[in-house]
C-alpha cells in the first residue's frame, strides 16, 4: 500500500485539515486540486449532510464533507469520478476519491434507520452508523460482483452495455447473488447475458471499484459451447474478436482492461501488464 494515502478513522470534531466535497455528482475541484482547507470550507453555508474523518494524504489530516447537492464555490466546479480516472494518472488520488466516493454514498444512505426509522449517528470509534433509537449498526457497503474474460484461442469474446461509451467493448460481469460462489456466479453470468457456456474460470486478481461500492473479482475463462444470444436490454452487442483486430477498449485502469492486456501479453509472448490498484 502507498504510504502518500492512508485510510485513518478521524474525528470530525477535530480543526484543521483538508477536505474533498462530494455529492451524487461527484468532487469539487479548482486549479489546485480536489483538496482544500477544510476549516475554510465550513465556513460556507454548504449543504451539508455528513461530515466524516477519512484519513491521511502526504501525512495531512483529510475529511469529506457530503452534500446534498453540488453548491457553487466560487473559482471552483464539479466533476465525476470517471472523469478523474480517466484524466488522473495519481493512482493514490484516484484511490483516496474512491474511497470518498464510498463513505459519502454511504453516510448519505444512511441518515435514518432502515428498521426503526430513528435518526442514526456516526460511531465514535469505528466506521460505522448508529441508530439512537434501536442501536443497529450500519457499515459501508462492499458488493462483490465478478468480471471475466472469456477466451478461444485467438479469440476474445467481448460485449458493449447500451450504458458504455460509443465504440467501447468490454468483458462480461455481473453481481454476486445470495447462496453462490463467485464460480458459480461466473457462469451464470456468462450464460444469462450471452447465452455460451464456460469451463475452468480461474481467479486472476481483484479491484476495489467505486461506482458506487463495488469490490470486482477477476477471472478468465476457457469458451466450452454455445452460440452467442445477447440479453435483452443488458446486452447490446456481443461478438468474438481477434486478438490482431480488437475494438475499442475499457480505461487502462480499470479491471476489464487488465484481464484484456494480460491475455494479448501471454499470448503474444510480451511483458505482463501491472494490475491497477
Amino acid at each position: 500500500m502507498s504510504l502518500r494515502w492512508q485510510p485513518a478513522l478521524l474525528d470530525p470534531s477535530d480543526n484543521g485539515g483538508w477536505a474533498v466535497v462530494h455529492c451524487q455528482h461527484g468532487f469539487l475541484f479548482d486549479a489546485n486540486g480536489v483538496l482544500f482547507p477544510r476549516d475554510w470550507l465550513k465556513r460556507l453555508e454548504l449543504p451539508l449532510v455528513s461530515e466524516q474523518g477519512l484519513g491521511y494524504f502526504e501525512g495531512d489530516p483529510v475529511y469529506l464533507l457530503e452534500l446534498t447537492h453540488p453548491a457553487e464555490v466560487p473559482g471552483a466546479a464539479w466533476q465525476g469520478l470517471r472523469q478523474f480516472m480517466l484524466q488522473d494518472d495519481d493512482t493514490d488520488r484516484f484511490r483516496m476519491l474512491g474511497f470518498a466516493a464510498q463513505i459519502g454514498t454511504w453516510a448519505n444512505h444512511h441518515r435514518f434507520c432502515g428498521s426503526c426509522g430513528g435518526p442514526m449517528r456516526q460511531h465514535p470509534h469505528e466506521r460505522a452508523m448508529q441508530c439512537e433509537r434501536c442501536g443497529i449498526h450500519q457499515y459501508p457497503r462492499i458488493s462483490p460482483s465478478m468480471i471475466v474474460l472469456v477466451t478461444r484461442e485467438d479469440e476474445l469474446l467481448l460485449a458493449r452495455s447500451p450504458r458504455f461509451a460509443p465504440g467501447v467493448y468490454s468483458t462480461l460481469a455481473g453481481f454476486v447473488e445470495p447462496g453462490e460462489s463467485v464460480e458459480q456466479c461466473v457462469r451464470r453470468e456468462v450464460y444469462e447475458e450471452v447465452g455460451v457456456s464456460i469451463r475452468d474460470p480461474r481467479y486472476i486478481g481483484s479491484q476495489g471499484w467505486p461506482f458506487p461500492h463495488s469490490l470486482m473479482l477477476g477471472f478468465h475463462a476457457e469458451y466450452a459451447g454455445g452460440e452467442i444470444v445477447m440479453q435483452p436490454e443488458e446486452i447490446e452487442d456481443a461478438g468474438w474478436f481477434s486478438i490482431h483486430d480488437l475494438p475499442a477498449l475499457p480505461a487502462p485502469k480499470s479491471i476489464a482492461r487488465y484481464l484484456i492486456d494480460l491475455y494479448l501479453a501471454r499470448r503474444l509472448g510480451h511483458p505482463e501488464p501491472v494490475l491497477p490498484s
